[in-house]
């Protein structure tokens, strides 16, 4: 008997998720994120002696699709699996999200916006939601007051309202019109105060995206272009998903090839250089790795998924602070970008994980990465 189709219904679930995850604009609307082909960053290739081995049994333990290893402007090691080629993109889950705060670094440098701006002085069509009163930086770090429960098993409730909205999955007839922006306006707080302890919610970048257009006067995939995909040389054009108004899906949508996302962290460990321009502020990098609230981060909603790791978050990025610095995107199902930024070093990984969330997975992930950097000292 033939296996279904991947379609709206069945795509984030195995064995379909393994073709899904790198051909979303087959089932889902998308939006162009356009990259400069006459000016791409050519990565060097440079072998490297490191026992891979840990690479292919974790592989086959987590349904790993792709892997890519960069240090200073050479790529040392790709690894493919699944059905995975090069040009292949990728959805990026929430690593999308770390590419916004990125975009927030750069429009509050050049005063478009500032991050204690109320969301609701960009967007008054919020005011009386959720998100009156939050800023632009609660929503940057996930404290912003919703009652919301990311539960990516829940069968009902706003989290599945939220994926009707957004188009990720087949809404029913009553709900065919409603898209993010509707969605949202439907939120209310949970306690009555920001800024808090960290509480994730994937709409809260979902609105900053909404916020930036408002601001820029660019639309989302405009504004990935301009700061990223262009200055960084990108190789590929990527693309970003949408609702049936075409509202950005920025908390997750993003899809590339896993090459891109590689040079987006090689960027990153050079202090937001890419050789001798500056894409991210300096500043900017260093407020997410210097100031994150390590105490909201303990006493949140996500620390049981990376153990006793010392760790806190910072406008869509991840910090451990254990054992030297390293920066990471996190998005469900296996999708990561790491960063670090002293041993000039990134690793674009992204997989088809069966679980949304696994945390004994995501450790093992952590681990091998170690033994990574170890061994690229």
């Amino acid at each position: 008997m033939d296996l279904e189709k991947p379609n709206l219904k069945n795509w984030r679930t195995q064995p379909h998720s393994a073709w899904a995850f790198r051909n979303v604009r087959e089932i889902i609307p998308t939006a162009e994120i356009q990259n400069n082909p006459k000016k791409i960053w050519k990565l060097k290739s440079k072998q490297v002696s490191f026992k891979k081995e840990c690479l292919i049994a974790m592989g086959k333990e987590t349904a790993l699709d792709a892997v890519v290893i960069a240090k200073d402007d050479s790529i040392l090691y790709e690894f493919y699996a699944n059905g995975a080629k090069v040009e292949d993109k990728h959805i990026l889950f929430s690593v999308s999200k770390s590419l916004l705060g990125l975009i927030a670094g750069c429009l509050i440098s050049e005063g478009i916006i500032r991050k204690d701006d109320q969301i609701t002085d960009h967007l008054p069509e919020l005011r009386g939601t959720a998100f009156d009163k939050a800023t632009i930086s609660h929503a940057l770090d996930m404290r912003v007051d919703v009652d919301f429960d990311e539960d990516y098993t829940a069968t009902e409730g706003p989290i599945i309202d939220y994926r009707y909205a957004a188009n990720w999955n087949p809404a029913p007839e009553s709900m065919q019109n409603h898209d993010l922006k509707f969605f949202f306006k439907s939120l209310s707080t949970k306690q009555g105060s920001h800024g808090g302890n960290f509480h994730y919610v994937s709409p809260n970048t979902d609105v900053l995206a909404w916020l930036f257009e408002q601001a820029s006067g660019r639309r989302y995939n405009e504004l990935v272009s301009d700061y990223l995909w262009k200055p960084l040389g990108c190789e590929s054009p990527a693309y970003i998903t949408v609702d049936r108004s075409g509202g950005m899906r920025a908390a997750g949508g993003v899809c590339a090839i896993p090459r891109d996302l590689a040079r987006v962290g090689l960027m990153l460990a050079h202090n937001g250089n890419k050789e001798g321009k500056q894409i991210i502020p300096k500043l900017w990098l260093k407020e997410i790795y210097d100031s994150g609230d390590e105490d909201a981060w303990k006493n949140g909603t996500f620390k049981e998924f990376f153990g006793s790791r010392s760790m806190h978050y910072k406008s869509k990025w991840y910090v451990c602070n254990n054992d030297g610095k390293l920066l990471h995107g996190f998005g469900i199902h296996g999708q990561y970008l790491f960063v670090d930024p002293v041993k000039k070093l990134a690793i674009a990984w992204m997989s088809s994980e069966a679980d949304p969330l696994d945390p004994n997975l995501t450790d093992r992930t952590l681990k091998v990465v170690d033994e990574i950097r170890k061994a690229l000292a």
